[in-house]
């Protein structure tokens, strides 16, 4: 399932990426942007009701907290996150994460990380991000099992 989420929800489509799920974002769209979006068999997910109404396959989120706009989804797309599909998009840009190599990686992340487990530092081949398995990672995945959203590990 691919999304288009529309200028209020940047925080969705960051967790929606975390998930794993190709979620385009951006703050504006110009004319037509949308359309050609759709068009590659995106999803528009809106919080405005006149949004859904130009865009007739376009799903209305009525919640204000990204939680239940992910409890929305789960119910009424039956969006099932897969857990192995978690941490595979950059959380920037929407990119496929790449296994790094080990001599840029080293240069790129702290030697903690890199020497602990080179096999789990991923980056972003468009803006060049690295990411590694951390306490934030622990977080995210806890807040989405308190959601509801992941079964508990």
């Amino acid at each position: 399932m691919r999304f288009v989420a529309d200028s209020m929800l940047g925080k969705l489509a960051k967790w929606l990426r975390l998930l794993g799920y190709d979620t385009h974002y951006q703050s504006y769209y110009g004319p037509g942007v949308i359309d050609e979006l759709m068009s590659h068999g995106r999803n528009l997910l809106s919080r405005h009701q006149d949004t859904i109404d130009r865009y007739p396959n376009a799903i209305l989120l009525r919640s204000n907290n990204v939680g239940d706009q992910l409890a929305e989804l789960r119910e009424g797309l039956h969006l099932a996150p897969d857990r192995a599909q978690c941490f595979t998009r950059c959380l920037i840009c929407n990119v496929s994460l790449e296994r790094a190599q080990a001599d840029l990686a080293r240069e790129n992340v702290p030697d903690y990380i890199y020497y602990r487990d080179m096999q789990q530092i991923h980056f972003c081949p468009a803006c060049r991000r690295y990411y590694w398995p951390g306490s934030h990672r622990t977080r995210m995945l806890r807040q989405l099992e308190l959601w509801g959203i992941l079964e508990d590990s």
